[in-house]
């Protein structure tokens, strides 16, 4: 597994060439991955970007001196005159990522613990590429800050980029722009996009829709990880890079197409279950087999096998989702 993640696939393409509207196989497209291009994805002033990311990285680094170093930060600072003027920019630094470290610290021992770059014992030692990022966008993005399985998202992204700054604007270009409040800590876009797998399943399986509904089985119970990790640790590597590629390209679209895809060809299995525990255990067995190690086949099914599922569809049924949830309370 991790043999394939340190291989990168270099491709002599220019991005305009990769993006799926100007391509004449869509298909063909999604079955090689093209991370090497998943960096030119990212928008902006490249001069913004460095500068931006400059500030980050001094915030972690300046962070991390003065802990190694001990040095006792004043949290005031003394105008001439002797009065208090504020927090000091060392004051500040200092609690920004004291808040960010303790948010973060405890999840980078279980990222990935089984990959030899995540060990502590590595050189370098991912961990240390990981806490950078986390810590940065939780300074960038304090809306944000950390929540449960961005750890896992960065880790993915420090794996195959091997680079801080393009792993940290990949991560705010997941985070910010293709999947905007999954991350939030209310969540409610996660949420939203579950209940709207639901509501697809009801157009295109109905059979597994109401087989849900008769046994009170929520979809966040059996899809969640799906959505909270990209399926990393769902699917093979190989297919999840796949995925990651197509969803970089297509937008989130794509986790509906590879969710409906495995619940659609999974169809009569999924059927056989006869009770609430059942149910959950079917949708773990279908993320596993040849179906979804045949990665080539795979990413054929999914531009198939759902048939039309057009953003107009999908943000239609978020918007009536969202209000649902909003009105639960």
């Amino acid at each position: 597994m991790h043999d394939i993640l340190n291989k990168k696939c270099k491709s002599s393409g220019e991005v305009q060439e990769m993006k799926y509207p100007s391509c004449p196989n869509p298909v063909s497209c999604a079955l090689s991955v093209n991370f090497d291009q998943w960096p030119l994805l990212v928008t902006g002033q490249p001069e913004l970007r460095l500068a931006c990311w400059e500030e980050k990285e001094a915030v972690v680094r300046g962070a991390s001196e003065l802990e190694e170093e001990g040095e006792s930060v004043q949290m005031e600072q003394k105008g001439e005159d002797g009065e208090e003027v504020g927090p000091s920019a060392l004051g500040v630094l200092k609690a920004v990522w004291h808040k960010e470290s303790c948010e973060t610290m405890p999840y980078m021992n279980r990222t990935f613990p089984d990959n030899v770059k995540f060990r502590k014992t590595a050189d370098p030692c991912l961990q240390h590429a990981l806490y950078n990022v986390l810590v940065a966008y939780g300074h960038h993005n304090k809306a944000v800050g950390y929540c449960q399985g961005m750890n896992f998202i960065a880790g993915y992204l420090i794996l195959i980029t091997k680079n801080e700054e393009e792993s940290f604007w990949l991560l705010d270009a997941l985070i910010g722009r293709i999947l905007p409040d999954y991350y939030s800590p209310a969540m409610l876009g996660l949420k939203t996009d579950q209940e709207v797998l639901g509501e697809l399943v009801k157009m295109k399986v109905p059979a597994v829709a109401e087989l849900m509904e008769r046994h009170g089985v929520m979809w966040t119970l059996v899809v969640s990880r799906w959505f909270i990790c990209l399926f990393i640790d769902i699917l093979p590597v190989e297919t999840v890079l796949r995925i990651w590629d197509c969803l970089f390209y297509e937008g989130s679209k794509i986790i509906f197409r590879v969710a409906l895809t495995l619940i659609k060809q999974h169809q009569a299995f999924i059927l056989e279950a006869t009770n609430f525990p059942d149910i959950c255990e079917k949708f773990k067995q279908i993320t596993k087999g040849t179906f979804v190690t045949e990665c080539h086949s795979f990413m054929q099914k999914i531009f198939t096998d759902p048939g039309s599922l057009s953003m107009a569809t999908i943000n239609k049924l978020r918007e009536t989702c969202r209000e649902k949830l909003l009105s639960q309370g």
